[in-house]
């Protein structure tokens, strides 16, 4: 059976696995392309970057990482999201929570060599299990940074969330597990607010107004908080958040991961609602599940059955779940189904 060191050194290989650090609201993401080259190939130290960004997970703290593999509904009929929640008991993975901007000194620890000159500053978001900074080495932007320090970004008339709109330092989010850095150009009003493809940050205040630590439709266990995520090549969606071709290899590999490290009655129930349809039951006569848990994996194994099955071009079971579909799917209504234009969000 795979180690989790060994399973996260493979997706840092496999340009179709993205990532992501931070919190409720404040995220970066890592994603490569194929065939990009890498200015940091470390997989035995979990750590790579390429010129667009970096990510490095803490190799000797992989031990403490609680993984919690899940899915996720789409409002999209035909898709969902997947991925594997990387996760510290509560205690461990809170940090400071510093409320205003806060120079932190060089960052040593940055991923590659040529980055570690450049001046990390906390942005003061106090997000309890992530510190989301910026990095830089720009006289202009340092100056008016340090002006700043001990300010809140959001504060009426302060200069320095305009000048870093403007700038476009790197943006670095750091948790107890590890960093993903993000080099590439800020979303903002010179690039007409769109976040460029690969790499890239999002801080929205209204989601981090409220105080959350994760989705709720993330299920994470009381007692852990998630700090970062795998998100598993997606075999309905593609990179940029396209539909693609089913591709049977990739949902057999997350199902996988699903069974050791996702929760055992969302993978209980899975296998019940297709037991049922196998042998042809009614579904009129299938006891929903009570829990949301529940209901969701259900209407999950009767949307990626109907993939399974078209992949198979096996035209009576296709057309059984089908019909299994057409009398579940009003009875679970939009119960947990989420917005997945890409897959790292």
């Amino acid at each position: 059976m795979t180690q989790l060191p060994q399973l996260l050194a493979e997706h840092l290989c496999d340009w179709r696995s993205g990532w992501s650090m931070g919190t409720f609201g404040a995220i970066a993401e890592f994603h490569h392309d194929e065939g990009e080259k890498p200015q940091v190939d470390d997989a035995a130290g979990l750590a790579r970057a390429t010129s667009r960004g970096g990510i490095r997970i803490n190799a000797d703290g992989v031990a403490e990482i609680v993984p919690i593999a899940y899915e996720t509904l789409s409002p999209r009929a035909h898709r969902w999201t997947q991925a594997v929640a990387l996760c510290l008991p509560e205690h461990a993975a809170r940090r400071t929570a510093r409320t205003v901007l806060t120079e932190l000194g060089p960052d040593t620890d940055a991923v590659r060599p040529q980055d570690r000159d450049g001046v990390l500053f906390d942005m003061g978001l106090s997000l309890p299990q992530c510190d989301f900074c910026i990095r830089t080495a720009d006289p202009a932007l340092l100056e008016t940074l340090r002006q700043a320090e001990g300010r809140s970004l959001f504060e009426p008339g302060n200069p320095a969330m305009p000048a870093i709109l403007a700038a476009h330092p790197h943006r670095v989010a750091i948790t107890n597990i590890g960093r993903v850095e993000v080099y590439q150009k800020i979303g903002g009003p010179d690039t007409g607010g769109v976040s460029p493809p690969g790499p890239h940050t999002h801080l929205l205040p209204k989601l981090l107004a409220t105080g959350r630590t994760h989705s709720a439709n993330t299920p994470i266990p009381k007692g852990l908080l998630p700090l970062g995520s795998l998100h598993p090549g997606n075999p309905v969606i593609g990179a940029m958040g396209e539909d693609r071709p089913f591709d049977a290899a990739l949902h057999e590999a997350f199902q996988q991961m699903l069974v050791r490290f996702g929760s055992t009655e969302a993978v209980a129930e899975k296998t019940r609602v297709l037991e049922a349809v196998s042998r042809a039951d009614e579904p009129t006569s299938y006891g929903l599940p009570r829990t949301r848990l529940g209901r969701v994996a259900m209407r999950l194994a009767l949307r990626q059955q109907a993939h399974v099955t078209a992949e198979a071009s096996d035209t009576a079971a296709h057309a059984e779940i089908n019909r299994w579909i057409a009398a579940i799917e009003p009875a679970g209504g939009n119960e947990a189904d989420t917005d997945d234009d890409a897959p790292g969000h």
